[in-house]
């Protein structure tokens, strides 16, 4: 039985392979290796062909992982470059979240796209994995050791014993909000999990729900409309605003009045003629427009009008981001009320919208959010009254 279960192509990694065994073996770990070469013969394949041996390797190693979990396995651990790091990728990506899965790769693609919704550790080797060399065995050397401490982790597999959270959703621009929903749940008794609403996170969140890892939800920054339907980078995440649908949930517009750039120096002239601010030397935040925050509104409507569970909406009119305030870079009274008219308007009669003259860093908002979730689920508890 081994412990551990390799994905690698040995048909062009053969000797690095051999030197990661030993590494393995020379920590205490059993390992077995799963061939992931796409046996081409020779052949130079290129687009469809190409990728349809990609994914029905995958496939077949996809097939001789899962018979390996069952008899025991407790890491997968992959090595490749871009074809087979893709190829690990994908086997990877099927395997549940919180199995332990580690890639040793030369990093041939963004890796927010690869872990946005899995636990995959990821080892960048630098140097190619192209021959033995110190900066590679130093790499390997690295990763089995790492993956030996995976080894002696007493919890594996798929949220084993793991109460049902509070999910957040926040980012640096509501972080003060999320702080004060965090510290209420606890006093409460209540734990949280706050996911990043940058793009990537938001697919974790949608992962995690809808494993049942929620009891409740407050989706506090929903920014992820402003990427998805006007610009800006992110994964796709078709479930991110539905996902857990069941369960009782508060929303508030929290980011919904920026759109989240890269650093300024590269970002196109049409958005640095609007208000704007640099969150850091790497992101800057865009004032959306009125026709922009109608679409999103509009959107985050037509997602909640889809869940089944108790649903509301709380409307901070103060303010919606940490630079929406007096003062602030992009501080708009008139974005939030097309918000709230546009909520008002769009969504079903039985989610109320809750308009509040605070924003949303202030203790009433806050505590609506904490009230209001615990009518919600008391109302899911006894859905007749």
């Amino acid at each position: 039985m081994a412990q551990v279960l390799v994905l690698a192509t040995l048909s062009t990694k053969h000797q690095e392979v051999d030197f990661l065994l030993s590494q393995l073996s020379a920590a205490g770990v059993t390992a077995d290796v799963v061939d992931i070469s796409l046996n081409v013969q020779g052949q130079i394949l290129g687009g469809d062909a190409k990728c349809l041996a990609m994914s029905q390797t995958a496939d077949a190693a996809l097939g001789r992982v899962a018979e390996g979990m069952q008899t025991g396995a407790e890491v997968v651990l992959g090595i490749g470059g871009g074809t087979g790091g893709e190829i690990v990728l994908q086997v990877m990506r099927s395997l549940p979240i919180t199995f332990p899965k580690v890639l040793c790769t030369t990093l041939p693609f963004d890796p927010r796209f690869a872990v946005a919704d899995n636990s995959i550790i990821l080892v960048p080797t630098l140097a190619d994995i192209a021959g033995l060399n110190g900066m590679l065995r130093e790499a390997l050397e690295n990763t089995a050791l790492l993956t030996a401490g995976l080894c002696n982790k007493a919890r594996k597999g798929e949220l084993v014993e793991i109460a049902p959270s509070v999910g957040i959703t926040g980012l640096g621009a509501t972080d003060v909000a999320v702080r004060n929903l965090v510290d209420a749940f606890s006093a409460a008794g209540r734990e949280s999990t706050v996911f990043h609403s940058n793009g990537f996170g938001g697919a974790a969140f949608a992962r995690f729900a809808q494993s049942n890892a929620f009891d409740a939800i407050v989706d506090l920054t929903p920014h992820e409309l402003t990427r998805i339907h006007l610009a800006g980078v992110h994964v796709d995440m078709p479930d991110r605003f539905r996902a857990g649908r069941d369960l009782p949930r508060v929303v508030l517009p929290g980011a919904m009045n920026f759109i989240g750039l890269g650093q300024k120096s590269l970002i196109q002239e049409q958005y640095l003629d609007r208000p704007h601010y640099e969150h850091s030397a790497l992101f800057t935040h865009v004032k959306v427009t009125p026709d922009e925050m109608a679409l999103v509104a509009t959107k985050l409507a037509e997602a909640l009008n889809d869940v089944t569970g108790p649903a509301a909406v709380i409307v901070p009119m103060g303010g919606f981001s940490h630079h929406d305030r007096p003062g602030g870079a992009i501080e708009d009274p008139g974005l939030r009320a097309v918000c709230a008219d546009t909520l008002e308007s769009r969504l079903e009669t039985h989610i109320p919208v809750i308009r509040i003259d605070a924003h949303l860093f202030a203790d009433d908002v806050t505590m609506a959010v904490t009230s209001t979730l615990a009518e919600l689920s008391a109302q899911r508890k006894t859905p007749h009254g």
